[in-house]
């Protein structure tokens, strides 16, 4: 029987899933070599948060990751290394000298030892107590993720742009066959309905942008040899997001939107001042609405997938096994559906704040 090449890779995909999700790390093996009891909560948030590099799969008992580079700002100016030489050290045994300063990793965040110490100490919050925070603008894993999907977008529409000049009668055929019905769909179904036939055009582009870029996003955080690269599961990826809509909102704002934010007309003075805070913060819910909506819903799906996963080491039973890989499955194929949805909420209630702010006056 053969097999399609896209069937193959999504099987593949599915089946690196527990591979990819479930992979020990160095601090996670006891000092005999064996593996420490399993904390179901250590390993979600493991996954789900960001990280310095990419951790791929074990072999012969040590991990094999991609490093991404750690970019401080120090007391002694810029201070640059890869993350490899922290060895796949997260528990902050691990020292990296580099720039006249010690540097240790604890829970994928970077810590520079003060001077003269020669260990990271903790109190009893287990928080450290002789080492700061320097700046990181280090490239994380999520950072890394979308820089690769802005590499990806541009391809698709300079590709697309370039098979539509090279067509008789602007025809799309290739990828430009695929782009084509995406645009047309937030033009008529997102944008013209939302904004208005007059006024739709100025925020196409914006609009267009964010679906696509968060589509895109969400889709790669799908991706198990990503190892949870999900950056729209990142707060402030979302609330970045949030705040462009919010500034362009706000921008747009003609008298109209003004007035009925301030000053509601066609109702009693004291209903008018009731109202004006209610609707000035009211102005500041829906950016934050958008924030947590699209992370809430994107790190959930990881969630769920991961808890149940989880049960088959909680319960240390192989008869769990396909109980849980056949509802991770399920779950995930429902999160490949969510991609596309969350992509399209976000999109449409920007595209509904943008034709609250330019609506005219009814008379």
């Amino acid at each position: 029987m053969q097999i399609s090449t896209f069937k193959a890779i999504i099987l593949g995909l599915f089946l690196a899933l527990p591979i990819a999700g479930f992979a020990y790390d160095k601090d996670e093996v006891d000092s005999d070599g064996e593996n420490e009891e399993f904390d179901p909560k250590e390993m979600i948030l493991h996954h789900v948060k960001d990280a310095h590099g990419f951790h791929l799969f074990d072999w012969q008992g040590s991990p094999v990751s991609i490093p991404l580079p750690i970019i401080l700002w120090t007391e002694n100016g810029l201070t640059t290394f890869m993350s490899s030489a922290f060895h796949h050290d997260d528990s902050g045994h691990e020292i990296v000298e580099a720039n006249g300063g010690k540097f240790v990793k604890l829970h994928e965040k970077i810590y520079q030892l003060d001077a003269g110490a020669t260990s990271v100490e903790f109190d009893a919050e287990h928080h450290p107590i002789n080492a700061k925070k320097p700046l990181n603008f280090s490239v994380t894993r999520n950072v890394f993720m979308m820089w690769v999907s802005v590499a990806v977008l541009l391809f698709i529409f300079i590709a697309s742009a370039r098979r539509y000049r090279k067509s008789d009668g602007n025809v799309p055929t290739g990828i430009a066959g695929f782009v084509e019905p995406l645009v047309v769909f937030v033009r008529d179904e997102i944008a013209k309905p939302m904004i208005g036939e007059h006024k739709y055009k100025r925020y196409m582009p914006y609009l267009l942008t964010i679906f696509f870029f968060i589509w895109i996003n969400n889709i790669f955080g799908l991706i198990p040899i990503l190892n949870g690269a999900n950056l729209s599961g990142n707060i402030a990826f979302t609330c970045t997001l949030a705040v462009f809509t919010f500034i362009i909102t706000t921008f747009s704002g003609n008298k109209n939107y003004w007035k009925h934010i301030f000053w509601m007309p066609g109702v009693p003075v004291p209903m008018k001042i009731f109202l004006m805070p209610i609707e000035i913060i009211g102005m500041f819910v829906k950016p934050i609405s958008l924030m947590i909506r699209l992370f809430a819903n994107i790190t959930a799906g990881h969630v769920i997938i991961l808890a149940l996963m989880s049960l088959i080491f909680v319960f240390k039973s192989i008869y769990i096994a396909p109980v849980s890989v056949a509802f991770s499955l399920f779950i995930t194929v429902i999160e490949v559906i969510v991609t596309a949805i969350q992509a399209y909420i976000f999109t449409i209630l920007s595209a509904l704040y943008f034709g609250m702010a330019t609506e005219e006056e009814h008379h």
